[in-house]
């Protein structure tokens, strides 16, 4: 489903992908009927001095399975995951062309923070 995320030419292996899900804080929760994957959602947490948090990444849900609650299954499952672990605060983005996600994550009760994000690419 990553395709229907981004743009890439390449995606993780199976190998990288075991990798990240050993290294204890990434989680990585995948929605099925049956044996077909409708869609899948990463949540990362980690401990600063500041707290305990964690991101929600990597939310896809494949096209054919759109508007039928996938996308609010896999938030309200990592939600209650990080809440188990935790966590005080989950932050997300999306970006303002995905209109029917930032309507959907603000359904949920998050909300918009009034803050910039940065990234520095390599």
């Amino acid at each position: 489903l990553i395709p229907q995320l981004i743009d890439r030419n390449s995606y993780p292996s199976r190998e990288e992908l075991q990798e990240i899900l050993q290294a204890g804080n990434t989680f990585l929760f995948i929605a099925r009927e049956n044996d077909e994957i409708l869609g899948t959602l990463s949540l990362v947490v980690y401990k600063i001095p500041t707290g305990k948090k964690a991101w929600i990444e990597d939310v896809v849900v494949d096209e054919n399975a759109r508007g039928k609650g996938v996308a609010a299954s896999l938030v309200y499952h990592a939600l209650k995951v990080a809440r188990e672990k935790g966590i005080e605060k989950v932050d997300l983005t999306s970006t303002p062309a995905r209109v029917a996600a930032n309507r959907l994550y603000q359904k949920l009760g998050f909300r918009k923070r009034e803050t910039n994000v940065y990234r520095f690419t390599f």
